[in-house]
């Protein structure tokens, strides 16, 4: 593999694709997880995913966005989000890859920056994202109860069941530095609407199965759906949160996997689009 490199004043981490060939390569921009507070480029949820990612052919732009606490509050980690984005839309050509297949992703509370992120970049505050992968995101401060089969399997694996309402809720009071009641949409993007979300790139949803979060997750892509918007909703069994920073764990790859595929299918669907656009019209 490539060496990576840090790059943007070391707002971000480049892992370049491996063997891209002549042509440029898919781009993911990332952002690792760690409830707000927590985390950095070498956990396995940022550099073993970008490696994973950029050993299948896309290259990985790692996101290292400040974290909350110590005066940092929302929207900071929000803005080095979206200054990720857009220095990789002006580097595209540098970095070897298609500005046209630039997708944003993010685990956790990485999911939930990516998210808003998204909300704002439809506001113009950067380009939209040809697609959206979220891992297992937090997407709500106040969580509507898990239904019965996931409150069992919760009961039955208490090690699982560590995102409650009162932990979710103080995660985001820290995040934010005051009530969640008085949030900025992009700051809960699961408080979102089918008409604040048009617009909204397609999506892949990855959440894990003994995880309350995933709550939020669904609620967020059943919106979505409303709104018109393509979503992949998957549910990967066996897990607990957080599964993509346990890469020893068969669900890691396979999650890299499904999400590699679905790059190359949002990519396969823009080049149809794109040649029946300019293909000329016969008699």
């Amino acid at each position: 593999m490539t060496t990576p490199y840090d790059s943007a004043d070391g707002l971000v981490r480049v892992y370049p694709a491996d063997a891209p060939g002549a042509g440029t390569t898919p781009a993911l921009v990332w952002a690792h997880g760690g409830g707000f507070v927590a985390g950095d480029l070498d956990m396995p949820e940022a550099d073993w995913v970008a490696r994973a990612f950029a050993a299948r052919g896309v290259t990985v732009v790692s996101i290292d966005y400040l974290l909350a606490g110590g005066g940092c509050r929302y929207p900071d980690p929000s803005d080095d989000v979206l200054a990720a984005w857009r220095w990789t839309s002006a580097h595209a050509a540098h970095l070897g890859i298609d500005a046209a297949r630039i997708v944003a992703g993010g685990a956790s509370a990485g999911g939930n920056l990516t998210a808003g992120a998204v909300l704002r970049a439809l506001d113009g505050a950067a380009p939209v994202p040809a697609g959206v992968f979220l891992a297992y995101p937090t997407l709500l401060a106040v969580q509507p109860a898990p239904d019965a089969a996931l409150r069992a399997m919760l009961d039955q694996n208490p090690a699982a069941d560590r995102f409650g309402p009162a932990r979710v809720r103080a995660m985001y009071e820290d995040y934010l530095g005051g009530p969640v009641e008085d949030a900025p949409l992009p700051a809960v993007p699961g408080r979102a609407m089918p008409h604040d979300v048009t617009g909204f790139p397609p999506v892949l949803m990855v959440n894990g199965e003994a995880d309350e979060l995933r709550v939020s997750g669904e609620a967020f892509a059943a919106t979505l759906v409303a709104a018109g918007v393509p979503v992949m909703l998957v549910t990967e069994p066996g897990t607990e949160h957080g599964h993509l920073n346990r890469p020893d764990e068969p669900a890691a790859s396979a999650t890299v996997d499904r999400a590699v595929g679905w790059i190359g299918d949002l990519s396969a669907t823009r080049a149809r689009t794109a040649a029946a656009t300019v293909a000329p019209d016969h008699p």
